[in-house]
């Protein structure tokens, strides 16, 4: 065992940080490169794998420094550069201010849940353009254009990413995730349909785990956060403005 450990060489690349989904920690992403080395030192049998390590953060208050944790992580946790540490400074902030809604629906019922929430536009997809895999470019070129036009091409897109038979195709195709992730940090708060597209063409991804890299690689889960967080702070918004007219007195006739 000792002298086959001799042999193995063993390199790590770090990756992408992202916030955990509904935990609070932070996860880190490395490729580990198995490489074993015959006796004159040259690679013989090498193997790549992509895994993952979570850092529990415990006790984040509002009153936490955040730069501070943020060195304090980096120093403890040689997965993550130095060069990093504004970003996951962010990444901290989103996990100190989100609200996280714990969800026991299993995957299925959930999908089930979505499939019935949206059944209602399969109509409008009978009378609207129908979606062509061998258009997807023309699609893409669309969000350049103006708001009108970049909702018609994710609607596009989201036809075709609903059949997971195109999904293989779509995720290997770096210009679409890199303009729909773009449009989506650029325009979330502009149209509702717009945001609601993408997030829903992201989502067909998510339910399989073999793509969740990728949509870590383009920050999909901290722009889902932030779209969140705004919807409820809108949300607290509406009630407080609400509860203020339930107390205006009201005057009576007689």
């Amino acid at each position: 065992m000792e002298e086959d450990a001799r042999y193995l060489k063993k390199k790590i690349k770090t990756g992408a940080i992202d916030v955990h989904p509904t935990q609070s920690a932070i996860v880190v992403h490395f490729e580990v490169e198995a490489t074993i080395l015959g006796e004159a030192g040259d690679p013989m049998l090498g193997e790549n794998k992509q895994s993952q390590k979570a850092i529990t953060i415990k006790n984040l208050s509002p009153g936490t420094d955040l730069r501070k944790l943020s060195e304090v992580i980096v120093e403890k946790c040689n997965l993550i550069h130095p060069s990093k540490v504004p970003e996951l400074e962010q990444l901290l902030y989103y996990l100190q201010t989100r609200k996280v809604t714990v969800n026991t629906e299993t995957v299925e019922q959930e999908m089930e849940r979505i499939r019935q929430a949206t059944s209602q536009f399969d109509d409008i997809d009978e009378i609207q353009e129908k979606a062509d895999l061998n258009e997807l470019e023309s699609y893409v070129d669309l969000l350049y254009d103006d708001m009108k036009t970049k909702t018609k091409g994710t609607s596009l897109i989201l036809q075709l990413a609903r059949n997971p038979d195109n999904l293989a195709e779509l995720i290997e195709n770096e210009m679409v995730l890199g303009a729909l992730s773009r449009v989506l940090r650029e325009d979330w708060k502009k149209s509702i349909d717009l945001c609601t597209n993408i997030v829903y063409i992201f989502f067909c991804f998510s339910s399989f785990s073999e793509f969740h890299s990728i949509l870590l690689q383009y920050k999909i889960g901290s722009s889902c956060l932030q779209i969140i967080e705004n919807e409820l702070k809108r949300f607290e918004y509406w009630n407080d403005e609400l509860a203020k007219k339930k107390k205006v007195p009201t005057a009576t006739l007689r």
